[in-house]
């Protein structure tokens, strides 16, 4: 996915001289072409992400089109208060791009899993929270947010996740993808666990199940359309994720099912409340 956001962002800044690009001391072998090619826009801050959130206010505020990059924990939770007050209440636009979602980071511990950061970046006003499912997502995810007016959050792995589209799908803000149709159970997914639910769906449909597997890329603003609809045509609803049981993926489908006074049953699949 890392790979993908940059070759993304690297043709684009090809066109765009607007798009600028800062970083706390990251990206070493994935932005060297992107910072000899626009040197003017690539801007390493150090390690004071705080700061770097300021200085990407402050290039939004000037009509540049900021892109945010760092480890997920240290973008999310580290910068909460400025992106609250100098992004969000601003409505600046700024693209924050965190990654090493969920446990990717898995050898250096607890303060590099990010397990609760689709939680944080949800609650806030103006903030358009992405957890692309695959490579072709965040392709479309970063082409999207240049053209976006406001802030976002994407959620990226670490890793060199798999394409799990066999096609490109039409891929907008808010919208989920039906990846699958099926009658029986829906699975929706969203961010690195896509590829497990295509396996789990895999596995089922083996075994005679009819599976309607969707990605739900966009957690707010959430798709209840589609929610609602699978709701009405199958007969229950499994969402997964790799973040907190709390405030992610899951809680945004219990809170549409709930509102809708929907009797179906409904699990979530997430990381239990503890570290």
């Amino acid at each position: 996915m890392r790979r993908t956001f940059i070759n993304t962002l690297t043709k684009l800044a090809e066109k765009d001289k607007d798009i600028y690009l800062l970083t706390g001391d990251l990206g070493f072998s994935f932005f060297e072409d992107f910072a000899k090619r626009f040197p003017k826009q690539f801007i390493n801050c150090g390690v004071a992400e705080q700061n770097v959130m300021g200085v990407a206010a402050g290039l939004s505020l000037s009509g540049k089109i900021v892109f945010v990059y760092s480890i997920v924990p240290f973008l999310t939770m580290r910068c909460f208060e400025q992106i609250r007050n100098d992004v969000c209440y601003q409505n600046l636009n700024v693209k924050l791009i965190g990654v090493g979602g969920g446990l990717s980071y898995g050898p250096a511990g607890a303060t590099h899993h990010s397990i609760e950061d689709i939680a944080l970046m949800k609650v806030l006003p103006n903030m358009t929270t992405i957890c692309p499912g695959d490579p072709l997502e965040v392709k479309m995810a970063t082409k999207l947010a240049v053209s976006h007016q406001g802030p976002i959050y994407i959620r990226l792995g670490k890793s060199d996740e798999p394409r799990v589209h066999l096609k490109t799908p039409r891929f907008e803000i808010g919208k989920g993808i039906t990846i699958k149709k099926g009658d029986d159970i829906t699975i929706m997914a969203t961010g690195n666990m896509l590829d497990n639910a295509k396996q789990v769906t895999d596995k089922l449909t083996d075994n005679g199940i009819s599976i309607r597997l969707i990605s739900v890329h966009t957690i707010k603003p959430i798709d209840k359309e589609i929610i609602l609809k699978a709701a009405k045509e199958t007969k229950a609803i499994f969402t997964m994720e790799e973040h907190s049981l709390i405030g992610g993926l899951g809680s945004a489908v219990a809170e549409v099912l709930a509102e809708s006074d929907n009797k179906i049953l409904f699990r979530r699949i997430a990381l239990p409340d503890n570290f």
